[in-house]
């Protein structure tokens, strides 16, 4: 297929890329992962040329963080403009109205019709441990439900509660206490022989047994839960396991927390995903594509919960930056302006075909499923056991990145294909992006050639 996005001068990664990566090896330890080796040099929207002048596609989004592309113009000059005229004081030293004015916009825009506050950290991970702050705070009790295969970030508190063990907590023991995981639904491994409707019954009996068997609901401080479970492989959870959960929470004073870091800002066809499940969180954690790749993050609830910290108990010194919260508020402009929930839902569905007609060519796929642009595929060995083929994940992803694609892995097993491009490519680079991921398929499992460089 001829390329019209893009452009493949040299071998991945290429010369420059390979000698920056010595240095890298050199000055940079093993334990922070890269999953491309090439290197950037400018990205513009879906496309990210690296120092050899090669072009990809991006499927990837910064792990779900540029929605509104790389470098979107508008987030460029608000950046530019706020630079101008101060980067940093500090909230907590002398406060900015953008600060204000984004909290003001992300109360009238988060489910509920009640009175909300927002308050603004640095990234995903911070914002979680501070709706456990908050949470604890206000019900003066300590426990916190997680769920299987959740994640939610590498700190201490966040790490606990995070379910994969490697790479995310072997060795780095020991854990914060009183954390608990409960199941979660995962329809495509359900038990054979049960019906999905079945399934999901059984799982909410499982939730009410584990506040029975592991942990009393009056200890418990807060239940966080993924709408979308993010790395722990796109899995959507059923409606009525989520309803369920939120009234459990509310006939014990357990305050339901939505992790919207992955799913959030327009990823899902909504502002945030817990909308699609007819449920109101008392609490909210935003952070990735809320600031187009800038660091920012926070935390939306009902007022008399996040005003149950008292001063001077939260927040930090680059806690919501006068530039992240530009870029936020240009972020939320772009959204409605552009009409991203909308782009999202047709994105997701052209994405979802292609996954299922490359599901009918190859009996590798397993399933494919999602939520709006937030959509994944799960490879396995053969499909009537189910069999995780992480292996060959990582040869698709590898040959993908040769053709010009970037693309992530994700799941427990790390069989799980994700896509997160940008909210705001094209139909024709959309559709090179999936020609080539059709490709990366025939290489792993038909051997057919590698794209020649220049084509």
């Amino acid at each position: 297929m001829q390329r019209k996005y893009v452009k493949l001068l040299t071998e991945i990664p290429g010369p420059n890329s390979k000698e920056i990566l010595e240095l890298r090896k050199k000055y940079v330890p093993k334990g922070i992962s890269n999953n491309c080796h090439s290197f950037v040099k400018k990205a513009h929207g879906s496309l990210v040329e690296d120092v050899d002048g090669n072009i990809f596609i991006d499927f990837a989004g910064a792990i779900g963080t540029v929605n509104v592309g790389h470098s979107h113009p508008r987030v460029v000059r608000a950046l530019q403009e706020q630079a101008s005229q101060f980067i940093h004081t500090g909230f907590n030293v002398m406060m900015y109205e953008s600060y204000i004015t984004l909290a003001e916009r992300l109360c009238q825009l988060a489910p509920g019709d009640f009175k909300k506050q927002a308050a603004f950290f640095n990234s995903g991970a911070e914002a979680v441990e501070n709706a456990v702050k908050i949470a604890r705070k206000y019900t003066k009790r300590q426990g916190i439900i997680s769920f299987t295969r959740g994640f939610h970030g590498r700190t201490l508190m966040t790490m606990t509660m995070t379910s994969k063990v490697k790479p995310y907590k072997f060795g780095f023991g020991p854990f914060a206490p009183e954390v608990y995981k409960a199941p979660y639904p995962y329809v495509y491994r359900r038990p054979e022989g049960l019906s999905e409707q079945q399934y999901n019954e059984m799982i909410i009996e499982q939730f009410e047994t584990f506040l029975l068997a592991e942990v009393a609901p009056e200890t418990i401080a807060a239940v966080v839960m993924e709408p979308v479970q993010g790395e722990g492989g796109f899995i959507v959870p059923n409606q009525a396991f989520v309803q369920r959960v939120r009234e459990i929470c509310t006939q014990y004073g357990i305050l339901f927390v939505a992790d919207e870091i992955q799913t959030g800002f327009a990823r899902t066809g909504k502002y945030f995903a817990i909308e699609h499940f007819g449920v109101e969180p008392d609490l909210i954690t935003i952070s990735k594509s809320m600031g187009a790749g800038v660091p920012i993050s926070g935390v939306i609830g009902r007022a008399e919960i996040m005003d149950a910290a008292d001063v001077g108990e939260i927040g930090g010194t680059y806690s919501g930056s006068p530039l992240g919260c530009r870029a936020a508020l240009t972020v939320l402009d772009i959204i409605e302006s552009e009409n991203l929930n909308d782009r999202a839902q047709k994105i997701g569905k052209r994405a979802t075909e292609k996954m299922r007609e490359l599901a009918e060519r190859f009996d590798s796929i397993g399933d494919v499923r999602g939520l709006g642009a937030m959509c994944a595929m799960e490879i396995v060995k053969d499909r009537h056991n189910k069999t995780p083929d992480k292996e060959a994940v990582g040869k698709i992803v590898k040959a993908a990145g040769e053709r010009g694609l970037m693309l992530l892995s994700a799941g427990l097993y790390g069989n799980v294909i994700r896509l997160l491009m940008p909210l705001t490519i094209t139909d024709e680079q959309l559709e090179e992006g999936l020609q080539i991921l059709e490709e990366a398929f025939g290489a792993v499992y038909l051997n057919s050639p590698a794209v020649s460089a220049g084509r």
